[in-house]
């Protein structure tokens, strides 16, 4: 990563949540790639889905109700949205993972089928063969 040539990164949704509210959470190579403004933030509908449950079980806290912090996120933060289609469903039931989280299905599928790196903690998803990834570790 990093370097002159942009990069097109999908943000994992703890990456994501992470990068706003608790960027402690990022390595140093990860804050600076999604800080390099000439690299592209990319986002799926899945993980603002996530995002909402994760609220609703109150694993994540907000100082004001989601719909609005959400549209407020995405009025500061140029992410282009990475839509689920029949490609993405298509190709998230033939990825070679030994779990069937659906959530990370999509994602992985997402980056696979729109050629995005994907940027993740999650061990599961780093050690993907299939996909480019920017692991954050």
């Amino acid at each position: 990563m990093g370097g002159l040539a942009a990069v097109r990164l999908l943000l994992d949704t703890h990456i994501w949540i992470w990068s706003l509210l608790e960027p402690g959470h990022l390595t140093k190579q990860v804050a600076a790639e999604l800080e390099n403004l000439s690299n592209e933030l990319w986002l799926s509908p899945i993980s603002t889905w996530e995002l909402l449950i994760l609220i609703e079980r109150g694993r994540v806290l907000l100082d004001r109700d989601p719909k609005t912090w959400i549209l407020e996120v995405f009025q500061k933060i140029p992410f282009k949205e990475a839509p689920l289609n029949h490609q993405v469903a298509i190709a998230s039931r033939f990825l070679a993972f030994s779990h069937q989280d659906p959530a990370d299905r999509f994602l992985a599928a997402t980056a696979l089928v729109y050629d995005l790196t994907l940027v993740t903690a999650d061990e599961r998803l780093i050690d993907s063969e299939e996909i480019a990834i920017l692991a954050n570790r």
